[in-house]
């Protein structure tokens, strides 16, 4: 699955420069996630690293993303392919 930012979202600004995909930006109102280049940080690291360090516990995984491990390769591939 891809993750979300929810609304308990403080703008910490911790989250954004974890992100070994760039998947993390500035929002309207609080940070956001691009589904399309969100790993979970599956072929970089064994846990997703925003997750690691938000304060406040608000990136769970998007149910509307529901993704494999198999899958979260594939697009890291994609992703990280020239």
């Amino acid at each position: 699955m891809a993750l979300i930012i929810t609304d308990e979202c403080i703008n910490c600004d911790v989250c954004e420069p974890e992100c070994p995909n760039n998947a993390i930006s500035q929002g309207d109102e609080i940070y956001i996630i691009d589904p399309d280049k969100c790993t979970e940080c599956v072929g970089h690291y064994d846990t997703p690293q925003c997750r690691e360090v938000c304060p406040v516990d608000c990136i769970p995984e998007d149910p509307d993303r529901v993704e494999s491990k198999d899958q979260l390769m594939e697009k890291f591939k994609k992703l990280t392919s020239a």
